[in-house]
């Protein structure tokens, strides 16, 4: 067992994202059912997604749609639509990396990318968790 990592600075839940083949429908439905309105909705182009987000008091849910993202492609073929990744802030994404990847955890990002809003992300391998995709997160507060 790991155990905690003393590096790591998580924040909250910054969003549960949920992969979807069509955003306008998964938007008309998360409004009937929970009363939800997009906040943000965008074209990662880093990452050939579209995300949509709904907020939930500090937290979101994020759709997200292929634009060209084989990853997403795949996920809804194999699985259609569902939930993707669970996204965690971070205080301080790079030492947080280099924390997670000198305990042997396995990444699949070492190095932060660009990601929604402009925030700095980096995912975790599913199989440092048990199964579950974790992506960090860090706020561009420029």
């Amino acid at each position: 067992m790991l155990g905690m990592p003393k590096m790591l600075r998580i924040k909250k839940i910054d969003h549960v994202a949920v992969c979807v083949a069509d955003t306008d429908e998964a938007i008309a439905k998360w409004k009937q059912v929970l009363g939800i309105e997009p906040e943000v909705r965008e074209i990662v182009e880093s990452q050939k997604t579209e995300a949509t987000l709904l907020p939930i008091g500090e937290t979101s849910i994020e759709l997200i749609s292929p634009k060209g993202n084989d990853g997403l492609a795949r996920f809804l073929e194999k699985r259609g639509p569902g939930i993707h990744h669970i996204a965690i802030e971070v205080e301080g994404i790079e030492s947080a990396l280099a924390t997670l990847k000198a305990l042997g955890v396995q990444l699949i990002d070492e190095t932060p990318r660009k990601g929604a809003r402009g925030h700095k992300v980096a995912f975790l391998h599913p199989k440092a968790t048990g199964g579950v995709l974790i992506e960090l997160v860090e706020p561009d507060h420029t």
